[in-house]
This record gives C-alpha cells, structure tokens and sequence, in this order.
C-alpha cells in the first residue's frame, strides 16, 4: 500500500487520463485507508470525467452531432448570393478542408486521448498560452451560442402560435436541457442520439422530396432537371461580371463555414468515449458520410430544386422554417402539410444543439481547469460524474436568450453573436497547429507507426495546405463589410474575435512566460495507469519503457 500512496500523492504536470481495472477491488483495498476516492478509484484532485458514452451513441453524433439550422436554413441566403454551382462547390471546398481538422483531431484524440477537450491539445502539442486561448473562445462560443439556439426555439414555435411570447418556450427549452445535463452523461448520449436520429430522417426526406420535384412527381408536375444549374449557375454578388461570381462563390464558401461549424465537437466527445483507440478512429473516419451524403449531397438537391431567384428565398428570414429553401421548394411545389412538418423537425434539431451547448461548453471549462487555466472548482463532479459546477456556470448564459423578447435588445444580441462566430475558424486552425507539433513529434521520438491507430494521407502537406486556406478565409471573412461601402458596425462583428484571440494569446504568453512546444520536447507519453490486484499494486507510465521497476523509479 505504501507505493499506493506514494502514487496518489505524486504530482504530475500533465495527467489526463486514469484507467483502473476494476474499481470494486480499488475500493475494497482503499476502505481503510485515508486516501479519500472516488467510485472510479480517483482522488479529489484527480477526478476525470466517466466514459460512459455507448460505441452506437459516440458513432451518431460523430455523423449527426452538427447538423443545426446551417444546413436546412442558412444554406438558403448563400444559394441566393452565389447560385447552386457556387454553393456546391463551396461546400466541397470547405468541406475537405473539415476532412483534414477532423483526421487530425481524431489521430491526436485516438493516440492520446483526454478529457480536456481542445484547449488540452493545444496546450500539450503547441503552446499553453494558445491553450488558454483555445479554450477560452471555444468555451465563450457555445456561451453565447446557447442563448442564440434557446431564442431559435421560441421563434420555431411561433410559426403556428404568434400570439405567445417566445419566452415561454425559452423557459421550458431551458429547463429541460438543464435537467439532461445534470444525469450521467449516458443520459446526454441517449437524448443525441435520438436526436441526432431525427436529424437524419429529417433530412432524408427533404432530400427525397428535392429528388421528386426535379423529376417532376409533385403536384404542379413540371420537370425541372437541371433547369437552374443551366440558368443561375453562377450568381453575382455586389458587384457585375468575374469579380461579382467570385464574390457570390466567396459568399456560399464564407457560409458554408458556419453550416460546418461545431462539427469538430465530436472531440470533446472522445474524452467519454469507451476504449477510445478504437472508437475515435471509426468515429473519425464517419466524418466522410457527414460531409460527403449529409452537406454535399443536400446542397447538390437543394440546388436543383429551388431557383436562386425565387422571390420566397429573397423575401425569406432566417426566423423559422419559411426561410428554409427546402421549405420554399415545398411551397413552389405546392405540396401541402410538409411545411408544417419540417417546421416541427426543426425542434429537434435546435433542441439537441442548445443542448449540446451546454455539454460543450461544461466540458471546455472543465478541461481548462484541469489544465489551471480555470477556477479549480470547475474540476468539481457530481454522483453522476458530471462537472456540475461548470454545467451550471455554462447554463446561466442561457439566460441572455431573454433579451430576445425586446426588438431592441434582440438587435445588440445578435450583433454580439455574429462577433463570435468566427471563432469557430479559429478553433479549426487551433486544431491543426498542434496537429503539425504532434506529427512532427511522433516522427522526431521515433514513435512506431503501430502504435498510431490511423493517419490521414499525405501528412503533413494536407494540414499544411488546409492551414493557410483557413487563415485565408478568417482573414477575409468580413469582405462584405468593405463593398459597396464600408460599414464599421459589420467590420467590428467580424474582426473583434480576432483581435480579443490574440490579445488572450500574447497576454497568457508575457504573463506566464510559456514557452513554445516543439518536436523535441513535446510529451507523447504521459499518461498515468494504475494496475492493481487483490496482492500486488503497481503504479507505472503508460510508454515504450521495457522495464516496469523503471517506470516506478519515474514516480517516486
């Protein structure tokens, strides 16, 4: 027992996760002794969070998690701006730039996995001070996000009942969500994957329902084909000719970004996935049936379904399901209660992404305390295993969904949310800058190819290539605010997150001194086990040391 205690009382900088094998006999052998322990076998101090998900749970929200109103909404303002030629080509282009984040994300996550979501990546394989960043914007963003979707809910409902105040429905959405988050995290899973079910079958039948009208099988029967691809391929954007086409593309690839957006969340994910070397690599490689038959594939139907110049998608607002174009499809169809129900559908899918906001943000506050970026009283778990302090700190932010309920403070909320949403792009170019450090580090520490459970082709050129196209469109992603004439109040929704990301940046980094992780000082290896039978307790690090006694001797 004595090399027992020496073990929990042993300090590591970077512990991430501790895996028993049997945690009956952990408390068994603990009963007498002053180590205070949790059910898993864990300390106070050392408390992870439970890998509770189920294989089939972790699989659905790795293919449906980020699918929100993006897709089946805001798709309809980038048809309008670039016609359906841009806006398919602008998905793929995103898309396998999304392909690129998310394999890296699942190698790191797959050969090292942690419960200390992004910000824990960025930290270990680049620089704390980008960690902290990391953390901070990913965290502020499901935030304000929250509030965002709770309001969504509301206004959904008011498609059949305008006459009720939308903070009805805000308050019920609210607690609800609150609830689901406050049970194991099981619990959580089981409401996504249902949800994320919903999702899917939504979508199969609009995209079903685009198939029919092309082809003529609705009630009108007019054969439309390829009508608007022939017509409206290319739309221009605020200005005439080559340069107004480029702009309408820019406009659908700028879009396309936030339809995207969230879909690196599975990672957060992975720190409560079950033996995460082999269900984050089948998770990962999913990402193909998201981008490739969920967004692709339902822009391509969108496209040829609904004009870009249909006056509904002009006069259309992004308020509830009317402004969706597969809605306006249905109307110009003139197919009838479909409307309706994909009106109801949406519920679902703002349902499960206010509730997600929740789980994100809970979690990204959690891995920034354990990382001491953060209160430590955010590494505080329930019964359940849930980090209930940082779940409620994640919540109150759902209270800014009341400031909807007035016009003038509806206006000043969505100016702050439109200034966050670039943060997504960040988070994606965080991703792949510690990717660069680990890759370059696996091959620097001669780590066996073996041990790496998958890799994406051609590393590390594609994260190379990826990079400096996101950086491209972080950089321009406030184009509109300079044409036709500069507009100062867009200029500063659109750059004011790049400038508060570097400002936490080089803040942390003068404060604190860090220094920058490179290929030769980056730890692979750092992971805590414990082994431990009814006679025999060894404590040892996870890593290509032959020798057990040796591994002992680097913990005392």
């Amino acid at each position: 027992m004595n090399k027992l205690k020496e073990f929990y009382n042993f300090k590591q900088e970077s512990t991430d996760v501790i895996d028993n094998s049997d945690p009956e006999n952990i408390n068994q052998l603990h009963s007498n002794q002053s180590i205070q322990v949790n059910q898993y076998g864990q300390t106070v101090e050392d408390q992870v969070l439970s890998r509770d998900f189920k294989k089939r749970q972790v699989s659905m929200m790795a293919v449906a998690s980020a699918l929100g109103t993006g897709l089946i909404i805001g798709s309809g303002t980038a048809l309008k701006r670039g016609g359906p030629a841009s806006l398919f080509i602008g998905y793929i282009f995103t898309g396998s730039l999304l392909l690129v984040v998310l394999f890296d994300l699942g190698e790191m996550a797959a050969f090292s996995p942690m419960d200390k979501a992004i910000s824990g990546y960025c930290a270990r394989y680049c620089d704390k001070a980008l960690g902290f960043a990391a953390g901070w914007n990913y965290f502020f963003t499901y935030c304000i996000t929250l509030p965002a979707e709770l309001s969504a809910l509301g206004i959904v409902i008011q498609y059949w009942r305008q006459d009720l105040n939308p903070g009805i429905f805000i308050t019920v959405f609210y607690v609800v969500i609150t609830i689901i988050n406050w049970f194991p995290v099981r619990i959580y899973g089981e409401t996504e994957f249902w949800g994320s079910a919903v999702k899917l079958v939504t979508l199969l039948i609009c995209f079903i329902t685009c198939i029919v009208i092309s082809a003529g099988g609705d009630p009108i029967h007019k054969t439309i084909g390829f009508q608007f691809w022939n017509e409206h391929a290319f739309m221009e954007y605020l200005s005439e000719g080559s340069t107004g086409r480029f702009l309408g593309w820019w406009a659908c690839v700028v879009q396309s970004v936030f339809s995207y957006s969230g879909s690196e969340c599975v990672g957060i994910v992975f720190g409560e996935a079950p033996d995460p070397k082999k269900v984050i690599p089948s998770a990962t490689r999913q990402v193909f049936l998201r981008i490739g038959l969920v967004y692709i594939l339902g822009v391509f139907l969108m496209g040829i379904s609904v004009s870009p110049v249909n006056p509904l998608l002009a006069a259309a607002s992004s308020s509830n399901a009317s402004a969706s174009p597969f809605v306006i499809a249905m109307k110009t169809a003139e197919i009838k209660v479909l409307p309706s129900f994909i009106n109801a559908c949406l519920l679902a899918f703002i349902g499960s992404a206010a509730n997600s906001d929740v789980y994100l943000g809970s979690r990204t506050l959690y891995g920034l305390a354990r990382d001491g970026m953060a209160p430590k009283i955010f590494l505080k778990l329930n019964r359940h295993g849930n980090p209930y302090y940082a779940t409620c700190f994640t919540t109150i932010f759902g209270l800014l969904a009341y400031m909807n309920c007035k016009s003038a403070s509806s206006t000043i909320f969505g100016y702050f949310s439109s200034a966050i949403s670039v943060f997504g792009l960040l988070t994606w170019i965080n991703i792949i800058l510690s990717y660069i450090t680990f890759y370059h580090a696996t091959v620097y520490q001669q780590v066996p190819r073996e041990e790496i459970p998958f890799r994406m082709w051609f590393q590390p050129y594609s994260s190379y290539f990826a990079l400096f196209f996101l950086i491209i469109i972080t950089f321009f992603n406030g184009y509109n605010a300079f044409m036709p004439a500069f507009n100062y109040k867009q200029f500063i929704t659109c750059y004011i997150g790049i400038a508060v990301y570097l400002v936490m940046i080089f803040g942390y980094k003068l404060y604190y001194k860090t220094e920058r992780v490179t290929k030769e000082n980056a730890k692979l290896y750092n992971h805590i086990q414990t082994v431990i039978t009814l006679d025999e307790e060894i404590p040892y690090i996870d890593s290509n040391l032959e020798d057990k006694e040796q591994r002992v001797s680097q913990l005392s």
